[in-house]
């Protein structure tokens, strides 16, 4: 056991052979009674020792989202604003680099608690601290139901938001008891956590508490209008089965499945209507996020941060096959770019080959999704602060062979150096584990350098507009200066759709 003094109390933690872990350590007040839809508040001092060796619960969301293993869930609760730290079990000669994960679930699942996240491969080899955290999710977490507040009782927006600063503030205050260097911190985060890193590129609340930035992945171009918002947080409330008149009482007291399962059949016949629209992200309010992400980044006035981003090559076969949200058929990629023009499809056709068939449609609709909008991060924020670009075409023959090649959320298993536990040595069987180690090696290396200079490995030049220099990381990695040009042209101007 590990004990450490926190500026809430002492945690008890477990110590390792090669590592030290916390588990759901507190970081702001449990939303609940009077707090649900409230910016986090402070953590009630503890006395004692309070246990931190087992983890708690996940956020609100469908049990399908908190699986950490084959047969397991985790538990969901609103309580659940905690986070987890692994440090080397060795002390620390010097303050050690930080990293602070952001796990992913398109803003509706998603759990710190998966093994994979515990960061303790990254640890030992970076001699680093590695933070993970969980922030409200769905409803509770990204639904805007400021107007049904009222003075007495008011709702408060962007609260998952709100949850990754107050989460970050923690770790500016008591990480430097766990050896970390509150001074060195990098915040990294895939899909929706990569959108969340950049929205906190964004956020003026966050300015100080990060000094690097890695994005996988990003939805880089969500962002709804406080108008946008409040529709469809009217849907909702339509859908929980109340009038505007006794929303504010249903939101305060109604059950906490109820209120998710509402938001879910709303979002779910929305995706259907809308296509490439997905509302449930955080609102430009003008006051906590001024504006969105997007528009920061390419104006400067996010914060100016080394920043790597990023995506994988096969980004849509994932949600062709399992995950029914994007634009990966013609008709609804047809409807995504309602807005966008008359020959934009035409566009897209001739920059894809093979399209409208199949093959072709899952790519452009994967593409429309995630590289299309980090493409216009990489040239606003390479104006600004240096960026790193990377693609990720690397694939064991196993995911080949399945249809996904390098699919959406495949390179957290080399970032995290999953490829030496069982699932991925099972994921190599068929072929590939050579190359999947070399291409842990290369991520890795890039990442944890990245987090202790500011800058990647020398033999990865910044983004700029004039060459586009880009790390395909693949067995073997290669530069490459703008991949995909035909397609990057085919997709300028391209706009999301809106809900109003």
């Amino acid at each position: 056991m590990t004990d450490i003094s926190t500026a809430d109390g002492v945690v008890r933690g477990r110590r390792g052979r090669r590592v030290s872990r916390w588990r759901s350590i507190p970081y702001a007040a449990p939303p609940i009674g009077g707090l649900r839809f409230r910016a986090p508040q402070p953590v009630e001092p503890w006395s004692g020792i309070r246990q931190a060796t087992e983890f708690t619960s996940a956020a609100m969301q469908h049990r399908s989202g908190s699986r950490t293993g084959p047969r397991t869930y985790q538990p969901t609760s609103e309580d659940a604003l905690t986070l987890n730290v692994t440090a080397p079990a060795t002390p620390a000669a010097t303050p050690r680099p930080v990293l602070v994960f952001i796990h992913g679930g398109g803003y509706l699942t998603g759990t710190s608690a998966l093994a994979l996240y515990s960061g303790a491969r990254l640890a030992v080899r970076g001699d680093v601290v590695v933070v993970s955290l969980n922030y409200r999710l769905g409803a509770f977490g990204y639904i805007d139901f400021g107007e049904f507040g009222t003075p007495e009782h008011p709702f408060d927006t962007n609260l998952g938001l709100r949850d990754q600063v107050a989460a970050l503030e923690w770790v500016r205050t008591n990480i430097a008891a766990f050896g970390g260097d509150p001074d060195n911190v990098t915040i990294f985060g895939e899909s929706a956590g990569a959108h969340a890193v950049l929205s906190l590129l964004a956020t003026p609340a966050a300015k100080g508490l990060f000094h690097q930035a890695i994005s996988q992945s990003p939805p880089a171009d969500w962002a709804m209008t406080v108008a946008e918002a409040r529709a469809f947080a009217r849907r909702c409330v339509d859908a929980l089965g109340v009038t505007p008149d006794t929303a504010t009482t249903a939101l305060r007291t109604a059950s906490a499945n109820d209120i998710r399962r509402a938001v879910d059949r709303t979002l779910n016949r929305l995706l259907q209507e809308q296509p490439g629209l997905f509302p449930v992200c955080p609102v430009v309010d003008g006051d906590f996020l001024p504006r969105a992400p997007i528009d920061a980044i390419a104006e400067g006035t996010a914060h100016r941060v080394p920043l790597i981003i990023g995506t994988n090559r096969d980004e849509g076969t994932l949600f062709a096959r399992f995950i029914d949200e994007l634009p990966t058929t013609p008709d609804r990629l047809r409807a995504a770019l309602a807005r966008s023009g008359d020959d934009v499809e035409s566009r897209i056709a001739a920059a894809y080959s093979g399209y409208p068939r199949p093959k072709a449609a899952v790519r452009a609709g994967g593409d429309f999704t995630f590289w299309r909008p980090s493409v216009t991060v990489m040239e606003g924020h390479s104006r600004h602060a240096p960026t790193y670009a990377y693609r990720y075409d690397f694939a064991p023959r196993a995911l080949h062979l399945a249809g996904l090649g390098a699919t959406h959320a495949t390179e957290l298993i080399p970032v995290f150096g999953g490829g030496a536990t069982p699932f991925g040595r099972a994921l190599t069987a068929a072929g590939g584990r050579r190359g999947l180690l070399t291409v842990t090696d290369q991520f890795q290396d890039n990442w944890l350098t990245f987090a202790r200079t500011g800058a990647p490995l020398p033999s990865w030049p910044a983004y700029t507009e004039a060459r586009r220099s880009t790390l395909v990381i693949d067995y073997p990695s290669r530069l490459e200066h703008d991949p995909d040009k035909a397609k990057r042209l085919a997709w300028h101007g391209v706009r999301v759709p809106t809900l109003i």
